[in-house]
């Protein structure tokens, strides 16, 4: 009784209101749609909508503007050349050129020479900026408001994110917008929602009214569905809003969760022509050697956060093994669907080393109370899962991520299109932060640095604009491109680390102490040029000033001499 009684309050949850982050349980009888968990228990909470871009942490767009002389890493695939100068126009990239010969003097006073602002790249790299394939801002439950990811993003070189959702439908519609107006400092947005979120037509329980919300959130700001996989979610609804939205062009993504995957794994969404797997959700299962259903212990309870997490990985002696046969046959149907690997490695990834992930570098300086709160183990935070986690737990994950990593990089290595995604905000993982370790936990699953990058890039921009039927303009740098590029002081092919915030930490043979180098330097989305340190020298004063507010100590310094 009471579980019908749930589910139809999740029903009309969707119905009437848009999708947001998870807060900490308040009401256990009010329900709303939770922006990556699907419909559950709390208060709502309240996306504060970013302030206005200022001068003091960009500049542009501008007439003309030039970068000097850097080592390009184009984001094809390419290797790197250089030294070349990069002319923007506006916020579109209009000549990319040899500047010289390496080991030789480049040419001074070379065209263009009618510039209005230039930046003397020499020794340095470019790239297209980063595209983030899924994400989600932080309500107030996580931070002031929502400019707290946005500056991490961009001060990480992101440059395009899908929200999955971003927020509310309102709040990532009217952000999307100001975006795109450069009326704020953020990311290029794509706005994907959840089946009925934002309307009032009612739940949606039949095939039909999933295409009627399709073809209302193609007329209002919608880019495209994430799915969950609900008890609400039929295959057979499914199924019709991954149609409809195609026909509406409108991307798709998946998470597929446990509550629907028996009936709806991962071969079955490629069947059904989904556009994108996220996470992990939906493969090991459609690899299950010897049983159709995951052999989940007799006392599992999905709503119990440990249980969900914790016995997810023990699939992992459950399936066939890697490389083998039926591997090779489930990963070519996906590539024969077309369906797009974005693992989302990094979110899970303190799973298997608790430790390490709750001591990173950055979570003192730039992680808020609030967020750093949110991260502590309860039962009714989402990701706040680690109620006894053991050294079993960790081994069962590490098995698991051998066999992820194995999958992910073999779809790769067929031809299959892989691309990167963070999910940060929850299980102490930090908005830009967290997309420089999913870079490199790409390397640890096989991918070298130049394919690292392309998913990064090109792929990335590839999934967010395709399904509007017109090609990326973004993800390459090359003229006729929009001038979303980083610039970085060191080779990021070399050593990933130097691409985080907090830098890398490097000995110095002149004076024999660790000193910080790296980070990114720029980041120019659509013309606009930001300082990366300063962005985080905003998000650090945020993180200090609500520390002070809320009389809150935050996350502990992870070293008292830094």
């Amino acid at each position: 009784m009471m579980r019908k009684m749930i589910l139809r309050l999740t029903a009309l949850a969707l119905a009437t209101t848009g999708l947001a982050s998870v807060a900490s349980a308040h009401d256990p009888d009010e329900w709303y749609a939770g922006g990556a968990t699907g419909a559950v228990a709390g208060a709502k909470p309240h996306f504060v909508p970013a302030p206005p871009r200022t001068s003091a942490e960009s500049k542009g767009p501008f007439r003309k503007f030039v970068i000097r002389g850097a080592t390009l890493i184009d984001g094809t695939g390419a290797p790197p050349r250089g030294p070349m100068d990069i002319v923007v126009e506006g916020n579109r990239i209009t000549a990319v050129t040899q500047a010289g010969w390496p080991g030789l003097p480049q040419k001074a006073d070379r065209e263009p020479r009618d510039f209005d602002y230039e930046i003397d790249a020499t020794g340095m790299y470019v790239m297209p900026g980063f595209v983030d394939t899924h994400v989600h801002t932080p309500a107030n439950d996580k931070a002031p408001d929502v400019s707290y990811a946005y500056k991490l993003w961009l001060a990480h070189g992101v440059t395009t994110v899908r929200g999955v959702p971003l927020a509310d439908p309102a709040v990532a519609s009217s952000e999307k917008n100001r975006s795109a107006a450069n009326e704020i400092a953020a990311p290029r947005i794509f706005n994907y929602q959840t089946l009925g979120a934002g309307w009032s037509g009612g739940p949606i329980d039949s095939a039909e009214k999933a295409r009627l919300w399709v073809r209302w959130a193609a007329k209002n700001n919608i880019d495209g569905i994430k799915f969950f996989n609900r008890p609400e979610e039929t295959p057979e609804i499914i199924t019709a809003a991954i149609d409809e939205a195609h026909k509406n062009k409108m991307g798709t993504v998946a998470h597929l969760a446990q509550t629907g995957v028996a009936n709806f794994n991962g071969r079955n969404a490629g069947d059904a022509h989904l556009d994108t797997i996220t996470h992990y959700y939906g493969h090991m299962e459609s690899l299950l050697n010897g049983s159709t259903i995951q052999k989940f212990p007799l006392d599992y309870n999905y709503n119990n956060e440990q249980h969900r997490f914790g016995d997810i990985a023990e699939i992992w002696d459950e399936v066939y093994p890697a490389n083998s046969p039926q591997w090779q046959e489930y990963l070519e149907h996906q590539k024969e669907n077309h369906v797009t690997f974005n693992p989302t490695f990094n979110i899970y990834a303190a799973s298997r080393d608790l430790m390490r992930a709750r001591n990173a570098d950055w979570q003192n300086k730039y992680t808020t109370p609030q967020l750093w709160n949110y991260f502590q183990s309860t039962r009714d935070n989402h990701g706040s899962y680690f109620y006894d986690w053991t050294t079993e737990n960790e081994f069962a994950w590490n098995r698991f991520y051998r066999n992820f990593f194995d999958l992910v990089n073999g779809y790769k290595n067929i031809g299959g299109r892989v691309t990167v995604g963070t999910d940060s905000g929850f299980i102490f993982k930090v908005y830009g932060f967290a997309y420089v370790e999913e870079l490199e936990l790409f390397r640890e699953a096989g991918f070298s640095p130049l394919e690292i990058l392309r998913s990064a890039t090109m792929w990335g921009a590839e999934e967010a604009w395709g399904p509007k039927g017109v090609p990326a303009p973004t993800g390459v740098v090359r003229p006729g491109m929009l001038a979303d590029m980083v610039i970085v002081k060191e080779n990021p092919l070399a050593n990933l680390k130097t691409l985080y915030g907090t830098g890398h930490s490097r000995l110095n043979p002149e004076t024999n102490k660790q000193e910080m180098v790296g980070g990114v330097s720029y980041t120019i989305k659509d013309g606009v040029v930001y300082d990366a340190k300063k962005l985080l020298a905003e998000v650090a004063d945020m993180v200090a000033s609500e520390k002070a507010r809320l009389n809150q100590p935050g996350a502990p310094a992870p070293n008292p001499n830094q």
